[in-house]
Formats: structure tokens, sequence, C-alpha cells
């Protein structure tokens, strides 16, 4: 009577325990000479946006680097204001890299107010603008605070986006503002977000 409770519970257990690690088999007996098991696969992708500008476009990694785009007058102060370009300008040809894998992919720019000296005085952020080497890969519009209009990045192939560009920074020069440093803070950066369904 214990040996066949016990096997009635062994049975019962193994019934209940789900049948997702065990695989196929089949016993032949007899003339046949071919068995068969069958073996379910499945590949997991994950979905995967990656946005890269500056020296973080160079690797599909993590980078909490912050490059900066510097323009100036110093060594040409006569030139301010007048919509030329500047004397000295450090790093405005920025490379900006775009990765996805679930189809469409829009960037947007943001900023939380224009570029301030610290004593009152601003830039507009219309005085910035950029421009792409990739029409695929264009440069969204900066807007003076708050979000800005999106822009389209070009999938590569199907629904996977793999897009490159450089972005050339300018200043507009066409305002006069008074003395000082203007950005180079956190507060006065250009956030760059990049969207995939």
């Amino acid at each position: 009577m214990k040996n066949s409770l016990l096997l009635q519970t062994a049975t019962v257990l193994a019934l209940s325990v789900p049948m997702v690690s065990m695989a196929e088999s089949q016993l032949v007996v007899g003339n046949t000479a071919t068995a068969t098991a069958r073996l379910g696969v499945s590949v997991v992708i994950p979905r995967v946006l990656f946005l890269g500008v500056g020296t973080g476009s160079t690797g599909l990694t993590n980078d909490t680097t912050v490059d900066s785009v510097t323009f100036n007058y110093t060594n040409n102060p006569q030139a301010v204001g007048q919509g030329t370009a500047a004397n000295q300008i450090t790093g405005n040809v920025v490379p900006v890299r775009v990765v996805g894998n679930n189809g469409n992919i829009t960037l947007s720019a943001s900023t939380t107010g224009p570029l301030a000296n610290g004593a009152g005085d601003t830039i507009p952020w219309t005085q910035i603008t950029a421009t792409s080497s990739q029409a695929t890969l264009p440069a969204p519009v900066i807007p003076d605070t708050g979000a800005g209009a999106t822009v389209n990045v070009t999938p590569s192939t199907g629904k996977v986006t793999d897009r490159s560009a450089n972005w050339t920074f300018s200043y507009a020069n066409t305002v006069t503002p008074p003395a000082g440093t203007y950005g180079g803070t956190a507060s006065s950066r250009v956030i760059y977000t990049a969207a995939m369904p």
C-alpha cells in the first residue's frame, strides 16, 4: 500500500512539472532504422536604441563625456555682432551616431533657456545652428527653450538604423551682447533625444 501511494504521488508530481525543460525523444524497436527528435530553437533580440554625440559616438557603449563647441572672439573683438565667423572655433565639427532596430527613429533637441553669462545677459539659441554631412541623419533645430521639432533619421534597411554623420555648428554673430562667457555650464547645454517606437 505504501509503495502504491508513493508511486501515485511521484506520478502526480512528474505530471505537474512543466515540460519546458524536457527534450523530445523516440525509441524505435524492430526493423525501422530511423528515430527522430525535435528541438525548439529561438533567438531573442532586445530592442536597442543608441545615440552618441561627440566622443560618445565612437562605440555602442555608455559614455558620460560631454563635449563642447566654443566660439571665441578674444583675438578678433571688432568682429562681434558683424555676422562674421569667430576668430577661433574649438570643436565645432561633432561626430554623431544613431543606431536602432525597431523602425523609424526621430531626433530632437531641447534647451532650458538661452545661453547666459551669469550676469543676467543672454544670447538666444537661434544664433547657433548645426548642419549635417549626411541627409539621412539631419541635425534638429536648437530651440530657444524647451523641446524643439523632431527630424526623422532614415533607416538603413528595413527596421534597422545605423547612421553616422558629422554635424558642423555655426554661430551667426548677428547680435552684440555684453562681455562674458555665455554657456559652458550644465544649464546651458543642448540635450539631444532619440525616440523609437
